[in-house]
């Protein structure tokens, strides 16, 4: 969700993310700094698919479908050992990344109507965002620190379901892997 326009959110958005809280020690600080979705409520995180559908879309039976999806993979452990960089956006990479790929491809092909970024990325590539749109002294400050505490190792083992209510996002729902 990361790699929206924190200002463009709207209430009733809705995405799909696996929570790194073992990434929180080395990130939160970073985050809260240079990430405008942190300071809306967004922890750190590799997004699954954003945007997801309209929170008014999103009933029991569509929760159900998203359970059933996910609960279709097995949980993993990634490692984030390295930072990377978009246009404007500094990262940590996960390796293998071939879990969260999955993750997002099921999720797709369960709603193909919603491509992961509205379609904006012909490969879009598992991260957790630290920084978007920041001056490149700070960016570069931060990617050396972060590599001080690096690797951070995480367990994947649930995606969770985030809705805009207008101000933050909010969990709505959790979904456990296999």
């Amino acid at each position: 969700m990361a790699d929206d326009d924190a200002q463009g959110f709207q209430a009733g958005q809705s995405g799909l993310i696996v929570r790194v809280p073992e990434a929180e020690p080395a990130v939160r600080a970073w985050r809260d700094q240079l990430d405008p979705s942190a300071r809306a409520g967004v922890p750190a995180h590799v997004t699954v698919l954003f945007p997801f559908l309209d929170a008014s879309r999103i009933d029991e039976g569509v929760c159900a479908a998203i359970g059933e999806v996910l609960g279709r993979h097995q949980s993993f452990e990634a490692r984030f050992n390295h930072c990377g960089r978009f246009p404007g956006v500094l990262y940590l990479g996960p390796e293998p990344d071939t879990g969260f790929r999955r993750l997002t491809e099921a999720i797709v092909e369960r709603w193909p109507e919603n491509p992961p970024f509205d379609g904006q990325f012909d490969d879009v590539v598992p991260h957790l965002t630290i920084a978007q749109g920041q001056d490149e002294t700070v960016v570069e400050k931060a990617e050396s620190d972060l590599l001080t505490g690096l690797p951070v190792v995480a367990q994947v083992s649930s995606v969770d379901l985030l809705v805009h209510d207008g101000t933050r996002w909010r969990q709505r729902a959790s979904f456990p892997l296999g």
